[in-house]
């Protein structure tokens, strides 16, 4: 076992002007990228060695796509890249003062350092709920929910109990957003195109999905017309739709709402909320509501040299008084103009205040159905939408072998609807779970008796 008193960041010196990002995401990425031969030393820390497309973690996890489909190794995405360097480690804080980051295996001085860690799931304060239920906020929580969803239908085929049996085919999402609508479109195709084929001994008219949002309709970052729409793609689908409802608790085995009512489940999937990754270290004032307030250059309030985009930056303007929507194009946009303000800065320009350009939101609910609400008022809905919702997602992959590969997927489950990836590669086990122990047995006749 290695210890960390005897590794090193190992990150040669250097007479350039030192960029530290902090995460691989869609900020830090576009950032880098645009950084590339303007002179600067780059270093990218992450927690994970992969830049991942979020936005079909869902597919993913309902079995569509394998992980490494829309996943890159972040070294690949800068290979060419003089004086760039990667560390898989975790940043275990910052010290603005003495302009240092610090890690697990050592500190790093920084000229400028961007923090673009992104958002993790919010449980808003519940523990309960925060260790029994389902997160999809990454590769591993969707190939464990890939595990569960599987496990559940296996299981479901040889229990006795009905009630029990029930409760196996009960599935409940939480949070009416884009990714619980589209998860939700995505487990009800299942249900009726796949599901009866590979368990033809289960009766799937008891299958249940919930989906459970605590205002008054689904997607509320979306307008009123494409959040009734896809209302109705949701009912024709049989998904059951529960708005102004909230969780009170989950157990692991039982889900309460605030109203009193219960619904038995062992899979409950968390979509209701996000929360900003924050760093310790970071003055007080500069944080509101777990995210850095940045200025229109994506400074951090009351720091020096230190920059925030993406999900975890709070940029309030006119337009945008409670900040940018927490998806994918502000991100990539502050990172693309932060690296055009950080050369004009080392080149002594003047820097440029970030204006969003909002390209609109899109949401599909399965095969034909989608919505999309697009600049100037437009609304899309149906195939039209459900096109340009296919193309925008194949455009934004990283790397010409992703794009291909989930493309000629998308093409043959167009004319087959079957998901090709069904496969229980590593099972999930809740580590208090000792009935579902034996259930999980590996070749080897090991119980996996952790999560992975």
């Amino acid at each position: 076992m290695l210890h960390f008193d005897k590794l090193s960041l190992n990150i040669p010196d250097t007479d350039k002007p030192r960029v530290v990002v902090i995460g691989g995401g869609f900020g830090g990425v576009n950032l880098v990228k645009g950084l590339k031969g303007k002179g600067f030393q780059v270093i990218m820390f992450d927690k994970q060695n992969y830049h991942g497309f979020w936005p079909l973690l869902y597919q993913v996890a309902t079995a569509g796509l394998e992980p490494d489909a829309i996943a890159e190794p972040i070294r690949k995405l800068f290979d060419e890249y003089e004086d760039f360097h990667f560390r898989l480690v975790r940043v275990t804080g910052v010290d603005p003062a003495r302009k240092v980051v610090k890690t697990l295996i050592g500190e790093i001085t920084y000229d400028h350092l961007v923090i673009a860690t992104g958002s993790k799931s919010n449980y808003f304060g519940n523990d309960q709920i925060k260790n029994n239920s389902f997160p999809l906020k990454s590769i591993p929580d969707a190939l464990n929910l890939r595990s569960q969803l599987l496990q559940s239908f296996e299981q479901a085929s040889i229990i006795k109990d009905p009630e029990t049996r029930q409760s196996l085919l009960n599935f409940v999402i939480v949070g009416g957003g884009p990714t619980g609508v589209e998860l939700a479109g995505s487990l009800a195709e299942m249900r009726k195109h796949v599901l009866p084929n590979d368990y033809p001994g289960l009766d799937f008219s008891k299958m249940n999905i919930y989906l459970v949002e605590g205002v008054d309709r689904v997607l509320p970052p979306m307008s009123p017309e494409s959040a009734e729409t896809t209302q109705g793609y949701l009912d024709k689908l049989g998904v059951i739709t529960k708005v102004k409802t909230l969780v009170s608790s989950y157990d692991g085995e039982v889900v309460t709402f605030k109203s009193g009512e219960q619904i038995r489940t062992q899979t409950l999937i968390w979509a209701a909320g996000v929360a900003g990754a924050t760093i310790d270290g970071m003055p007080a004032e500069s944080v509101d509501k777990g995210r850095y307030i940045v200025d229109l250059y994506n400074r951090v309030k009351g720091t020096d040299g230190i920059y925030a985009i993406g999900d975890i930056a709070f940029m309030a303007s006119e337009k945008w008084p409670k900040g940018h929507p927490g998806v994918a194009q502000p991100a990539i946009q502050q990172g693309e103009h932060l690296a055009t303000n950080l050369t004009l800065l080392h080149r002594g320009g003047e820097l440029r205040p970030f204006e969003y350009f909002d390209k609109g939101s899109l949401a599909i609910v399965g095969r034909n159905r989608a919505v999309a609400d697009l600049p100037k008022n437009l609304h899309l809905s149906g195939f039209i939408a459900w096109m340009a919702w296919l193309f925008v997602h194949i455009w934004y992959l990283v790397g010409f072998r992703s794009k291909l590969v989930v493309m000629s997927n998308w093409i043959y489950r167009l004319f087959t609807y079957d998901r090709g990836t069904r496969l229980i590669i590593r099972p999930f086990v809740r580590k208090d779970d000792k009935d579902g122990q034996d259930f999980a047995l590996s070749n080897t006749g090991q119980v996996v008796t952790d999560n992975p």
